[in-house]
């Protein structure tokens, strides 16, 4: 008996977990199902004579057959995909797959298959899948409904909550335009009672939280009001003692610059469950979303990103900054604005060019962002020019030349 095509499909989750699929056809359909089955668990085989050079890529991860399918292919299997672009290859393999009882998809013709592939998506631990009657863009489009909705709190989130009761959560949030912030940070902040926030975490974002979230604001101002690290430990440690879910929200990456590991030993010694979720780090977010690489083949093989927080003199500093001139890659200096005329001046000293290109970009992807492109021997003088300050990001070496071209000699304002 062949498929029934007049009536709806009966949803049902499986479990692939070390069960055979097969997937045969190694194009971009493929492409697209085979990861997803892998994050199933499945026992993943493809029988296809070519793949793409992604698929090609997962050889240690799946079994690939690489020749035509044969009837066989599909003994002690569970579930086959037929992803060729031939509709009669596609048809052998339904087929062979009614013959032994195994549900297949046909990405070619749904109407002549025994299942579809509803349109997936994770909010945490809940898995979405939508099936609009053989309309894909419809399921996607409502799926994403559903998953915008449990992001933003529109739709009540069923389930565990990301946060748990007691517990710290240390959220990277980027460089602080929120578009930037990754899934998981938005959904930790959706499920806490209180967010502890840093001056430089994506300010919109606390908007978006529920009036009945605390924010305890925990802004360091540089030569400013400046809360003390100890005391933010202590607060994080306190609110989760009370049974509280506590996100701790920075700019950028935690763990670069961000004392996040003082935190995390912090509320380990406490007994406080502790978990991270990285952001994306200002170092390398902030020069890209203005075209500027830390690396670029033939010009700069490597990059280093230094905290400029004390100058080269300071008996604290543990930045070997002679080493650190005679380096060809980028360098990309963090908390840097006070110190970049002392540090512009002992890596020109120690060998670095005083043409070198150097790009400030102040206020790094937020509405107020600007550029100023100059030279390691002009820097001094162009920050204190354009009126420069924190928060910026210093990119140093030949990629801002590349990047900026003509600009490089001059102070610049983009």
């Amino acid at each position: 008996m062949g498929p029934v095509s007049d009536h709806p499909p009966y949803l049902a989750g499986l479990r692939l977990g070390g069960r055979r699929v097969v997937v045969v056809g190694g194009g971009q359909v493929a492409q697209r199902r085979v990861p997803t089955l892998i994050a199933a668990g499945a026992d993943v085989v493809v029988v296809a004579p070519d793949v793409t050079p992604a698929l090609e890529g997962l050889a240690h991860e799946i079994t690939w057959h690489a020749r035509a399918f044969t009837a066989a292919d599909l003994d002690e299997a569970w579930y086959a995909v037929a992803a060729t672009d031939d509709p009669d290859v596609n048809a052998a393999v339904s087929a062979a797959a009614e013959e032994r009882r195994v549900f297949c998809v046909r990405a070619d013709d749904a109407s002549e298959a025994t299942a579809w592939t509803p349109a997936q998506g994770r909010y945490g631990d809940l898995g979405i899948a939508v099936l609009a009657n053989r309309e894909p863009r419809r399921s996607a489009a409502v799926r994403d409904a559903v998953l915008d909705g449990l992001r933003d709190g529109s739709l009540d989130r069923p389930g565990a909550p990301v946060v748990r009761p007691g517990e710290v959560v240390l959220v990277g949030g980027g460089p602080g335009d929120p578009a930037l912030t990754s899934l998981a940070a938005r959904d930790a902040l959706a499920s806490a009672d209180v967010v502890v926030a840093d001056r430089l975490a994506p300010r919109e974002l606390l908007d978006e939280l529920p009036s009945d979230v605390e924010i305890i604001d925990v802004a360091k101002l540089p030569r400013g009001r400046h809360v003390k690290q100890e005391q933010i430990n202590a607060t994080l440690v306190e609110q989760a003692r009370a049974g509280r879910r506590v996100v701790r929200f920075k700019g950028g990456d935690g763990f670069v610059f961000g004392r996040g590991f003082e935190e995390v030993l912090a509320c380990r010694e406490a007994g406080v469950p502790v978990s991270v979720v990285p952001g994306l780090s200002s170092a390398l977010a902030v020069p890209a979303r203005l075209g500027i690489p830390v690396t670029h083949r033939g010009v700069a093989h490597d990059f280093t990103v230094i905290s400029g927080h004390l100058p080269p003199d300071h008996p604290d500093s543990l930045v070997v900054w002679p080493a650190v001139a005679r380096l060809r890659g980028t360098l990309v200096l963090m908390m840097a604005v006070e110190n970049a005329p002392a540090i512009a001046e002992v890596l020109v000293a120690h060998g670095r060019s005083s043409e070198e290109p150097v790009a400030v970009v102040v206020e790094g992807t937020m509405p107020t962002e600007r550029l100023v492109v100059t030279t390691l021997g002009r820097l001094a003088a162009d920050i204190e020019a354009q009126a420069v300050r924190p928060p910026a990001i210093i990119v140093v070496g030949p990629v801002v030349g590349v990047a900026v071209g003509a600009r490089v000699g001059g102070a610049a304002d983009a």
